[in-house]
């Protein structure tokens, strides 16, 4: 009741977020509003009110929403094919394997849905390569991971986190994996033994509060794998496509890793699409039922695929990103001593720790969505920054500046 004691109408918001109460099962834990449309870097909610979305879909929507060469690619799929199986083939997919496996400087793109199930995929391609070409006995292949990954959710993919609320009820869990600490590669080169078929790694964490590795770690972790005969497998699912300022995270060492994990932005945020992508040495080691998925590769899902990899192959997101990159991480670092404690920065992508006994990010990201800027805590204190890489100049300088005015209480 108001004070005046009228009844008050509930908001379109309020009923939107009473529904999903309803019937959403818990397993988010959104920010309170809700969105109806999105346009490149912008959104709006069912109020009418404006968000520049700096969070992106967790880099899903490296090209914002609604892209026009994304959308039409969508359209003009959706008008002729969207679903056959890969129990035939489809004119739509073998130019999108093509023309990924170019990108990338490989030769063959194993296509899947979610970033989650391709993971998944290069686990299951990195023991089957160890025991077809390796020669690791059978049942005993072991992959080393990084402590504070992230890789998905799946039960396989939790069996190797080291988040306590990732793993809590979810076991029994699945057995092969070491668990070394992110940047020590000395702690690789001692996990390593006769049976370790790869290391499994993130260029950079981005779960984990975007944790950028020391320099040189990953050229030490390509150079130590080739040398001990394992593959290093590369999740570029959060860090590819144009994110940091290349083509993949990698390449900010000129490092090229046995397989590339892809997803999020693969799919322009219109699909799911996820894929790994790896020489014939590495892919080919499978087999027709060997593997396999109903939906992986289907004809809209290569269409839009394709899109993103005709946008990336020109270089200009890679080049917005680096450009548009350095303004953020000059704007952020300037607030370093002023509300945060530390900044991460790489390309159009950041991760923020504020003062705890300031606030929290979870906190920080209401202060920002009453500013009209989305972004999204992790661990505590930390937010990530994401915007599309179809931001401007001025868009960037308006995310800073909501961000200091936040700190500024």
């Amino acid at each position: 009741m108001s004070d005046t004691g009228a009844a008050t109408t509930p908001s379109r918001t309020d009923d939107e977020l009473s529904l999903a109460e309803q019937w959403v099962a818990p397993n988010y834990h959104p920010l309170d509003v809700v969105i109806h449309e999105g346009h490149g870097p912008w959104v709006t909610d069912v109020e009418g009110r404006r968000y520049l979305d700096a969070l992106a879909g967790y880099s899903a929507l490296n090209f914002g929403h609604g892209h026009p060469d994304l959308v039409a690619a969508a359209h003009q799929q959706l008008d002729t094919l969207t679903l056959i199986s890969r129990a035939f083939h489809s004119d739509a997919l073998a130019p999108f394997c093509r023309d990924l496996a170019t990108l990338a400087g490989k030769e063959l793109v194993l296509p899947m849905n979610t970033g989650a199930e391709a993971v998944e995929t290069a686990i299951k391609t990195a023991r089957r390569w160890g025991y077809l070409a390796k020669g690791v006995p059978a049942e005993r292949a072991r992959i080393i991971v990084m402590d504070g990954n992230f890789h998905g959710r799946t039960t396989t993919i939790v069996s190797f986190s080291t988040d306590p609320v990732a793993r809590e009820y979810h076991g029994p869990f699945t057995p092969g994996f070491d668990i070394v600490p992110y940047g020590d590669l000395d702690a690789i080169r001692a996990a390593i033994t006769d049976e370790t078929v790869a290391v499994l790694l993130e260029p950079i964490q981005g779960e984990g509060g975007v944790l950028i590795p020391p320099d040189e770690f990953l050229r030490g972790v390509r150079e130590l794998t080739r040398e001990q005969g394992v593959l290093m497998l590369a999740d570029e699912v959060q860090s590819g496509l144009g994110r940091t300022g290349y083509t993949f995270a990698c390449d900010h060492e000129e490092v090229v890793p046995d397989l590339y994990i892809l997803g999020k932005a693969l799919g322009g945020g219109i699909v799911p699409v996820s894929a790994v992508v790896a020489d014939r040495a590495v892919l080919g080691v499978y087999s027709p039922g060997t593997h396999g998925s109903t939906f992986g590769g289907n004809p809209l899902a290569a269409a839009v695929g394709h899109a993103v990899v005709r946008l990336l192959a020109t270089g200009e997101y890679q080049a917005s990103a680096r450009r548009l990159g350095a303004r953020l991480a000059e704007g952020l670092e300037a607030l370093v001593g002023h509300g945060l404690v530390a900044v991460r920065c790489r390309g159009l992508w950041a991760g923020l720790d504020i003062d705890p006994a300031l606030m929290t990010g979870r906190e920080a990201s209401l202060r920002l969505l009453d500013r009209g800027v989305l972004a999204k805590d992790t661990h505590g204190s930390t937010i990530r920054l994401a915007p599309p890489l179809v931001v401007d100049e001025d868009e960037v300088d308006f995310l800073v500046d909501t961000l200091a005015a936040v700190l500024r209480g």
